[in-house]
């Protein structure tokens, strides 16, 4: 039996937005078991002066995509991405990032580092490999295979499924999901990293994404969808997807859409800016740079529209490579139109909902995974500090200190 005891600190709690001064935090076999407890301990930490925040969650990330140079990706083997992949782990755990949602791509086997204890990293959801149209944002592929004598066949990458028509998409959720997709991940709209797909392009039709979404249900799960514009966005919630994903051409309509079938919307902002400072010299292609300008100019204001429409909102970065390291700058983006209570319940509220795991982790409570982050700032006073690179003194996994 292990046993944590973090005392003396400031814990936040998400569900009331309250801080609670001097507490003592009580982690046994990795859950919490107690606060303001004086029992014996194995180790303990000093919080003093210090607040204790839930440890952070991302609802969008892509370990799969280590590197914003395409090329380089597309020509490594599988001992390359590992290593890639491991250190993309670690970094993000130091960062404060205890649990994420990986969006699409192999991750199986860094999950078993991670449960093996030959890496360092993050609780991850995943959905395994995405699932696209020919020509579609998931289609890594695209402009490079010649067109094939049918249309008969998948066709797959260590990043997505090629899926045309309700037959091959069901085929393809069902294999996504025996390989241990915890939710499915489609694409309804053009992107800004696949160079062939114009970025307000409509993909995938209703009957297609009904099969998918149908799929998801039969597991007791969900269809997450990569979209941008409002057609695309309106097609894939009036057929049963549950979490947008981006929306950054938002409008009121959508916004309405989506809130009256009670789906969720995940921005990620800060992906942007980290293409547009990281992508040029990495060989990112002009044309992808240019989609980048569009998405980037209109995502704050997509803020806007989805909180006035009552859309549920969680908290995402979509970053790539070594642009990961700007993880943490989501915070200041959204600090510009969000309240940091808003913020907060996007993470810690919305999160283990998205995440399927709201009785385990976004608090620090009885029961719950024992992840918490240490820093001096005052979330509540000061949200936008959160994204400075000195902000975290502490990260602690399951009880278990990490060095930061």
């Amino acid at each position: 039996m292990s046993r944590t005891v973090i005392r003396g600190g400031t814990l936040f709690d998400p569900q009331t937005m309250a801080m609670q001064a001097n507490e003592t935090l009580v982690i046994q076999d990795g859950r919490v078991v107690d606060t303001n407890s004086t029992t014996d301990a194995d180790l303990i930490v000093d919080a003093d002066g210090q607040y204790i925040l839930p440890g952070f969650i991302d609802a969008h990330v892509h370990f799969r995509l280590a590197t914003l140079n395409f090329q380089r990706l597309a020509q490594w083997t599988e001992v390359q991405f590992g290593i890639a992949m491991a250190k993309l782990s670690e970094e993000t755990l130091a960062r404060g990032f205890t649990s994420v949602r990986d969006l699409g791509g192999d991750v199986v086997g860094l999950k078993r580092a991670i449960r093996d204890g030959m890496v360092r990293g993050p609780d991850i959801t995943q959905a395994n490999l995405m699932i696209s149209q020919t020509g579609g944002h998931g289609d890594v592929e695209s402009g490079v295979l010649p067109v094939p004598d049918c249309g008969c066949q998948m066709r797959h990458s260590a990043f997505g499924v090629v899926a045309d028509g309700p037959d091959a998409v069901r085929k393809a959720a069902r294999h996504v999901l025996r390989a241990g997709a915890d939710f499915l991940k489609i694409h309804v709209s053009g992107g800004v990293a696949t160079p062939m797909d114009p970025l307000d392009c409509t993909q995938y039709t209703a009957q297609e994404i009904q099969a998918a979404v149908q799929e998801a249900k039969n597991r007791k799960t969900f269809v997450s969808a990569h979209a941008y514009t409002p057609e695309a966005i309106q097609l894939a919630v009036r057929n049963g997807v549950k979490c947008i994903e981006h929306g950054n051409l938002l409008d009121e309509e959508t916004a309405r859409v989506i809130a009256e079938h009670d789906a969720w919307m995940v921005p990620t902002l800060v992906t942007y800016q980290g293409m547009a400072e990281f992508g040029k010299k990495l060989g990112f292609p002009e044309r992808n740079l240019k989609k980048n300008e569009t998405v980037l100019a209109s995502g704050v204001e997509s803020l806007n529209i989805a909180r006035a429409a009552g859309v549920k909102l969680g908290w995402g970065t979509d970053l790539v490579g070594e642009s990961q390291v700007m993880q943490r700058q989501e915070f200041a983006i959204r600090a510009q139109v969000e309240r940091a209570e808003e913020i907060l319940h996007a993470m810690y509220v919305m999160n283990p909902i998205i995440l399927r795991q709201p009785e385990q982790i976004g608090r620090l409570a009885p029961g719950f995974l024992g992840n918490a982050v240490l820093t001096s700032i005052n979330p509540l006073d000061d949200i936008a500090g959160l994204a400075a690179d000195d902000a975290i003194n502490q990260v602690i996994q399951r009880g278990q200190p990490i060095n930061t």
